[in-house]
């Protein structure tokens, strides 16, 4: 008489719950990987804007400076250096109107460009200047 053996199926069984829990694991470790680098990628754009903040403001505070010093600056454009970085200043006079001065100081960080408007009046007796407005454009 031929004898039927019976073969087990339990490899195949682990063989399929070894490939599941590998995948789970690999998409874990992807999640994990991607997440981090998000963080890191926030971290230094955040970084990188506040410094164009901060490097645009600085171009406001020398045009001020500027206008201290001599009431009738204006300037098409100049650039304020701060470390390797540097800002782009306009400084207009009698903009909107006439005894008022517009600068625009544009910086650019990493490709994190931000851009500030100051409108300043002038007091043409005491040769001071007034910040009346300041917006991040």
């Amino acid at each position: 008489m031929i004898s039927k053996k019976k073969f087990s199926r339990g490899g195949q069984s682990f063989l399929a719950l070894v490939l599941l829990i590998g995948a789970i694991i690999s998409i874990s470790v992807l999640l994990v990987a991607f997440l981090a680098s998000t963080l890191v990628d926030t971290g230094y754009g955040y970084a990188a804007s506040s410094n164009a903040q901060f490097l645009a403001m600085s171009g406001i505070q020398d045009a001020l400076l500027q206008l201290d010093r001599n009431a009738a600056f204006a300037s098409s454009g100049y650039t304020v250096n701060v470390g390797n970085y540097s800002a782009n200043v306009t400084v207009m006079q009698n903009d909107p109107s006439a005894g008022f001065v517009t600068i625009i100081s544009s910086a650019t960080v990493q490709l994190h460009k931000r851009t500030v408007e100051v409108v300043a009046i002038e007091d043409a007796q005491t040769s001071s200047v007034t910040v009346l407005s300041v917006q991040n454009i």
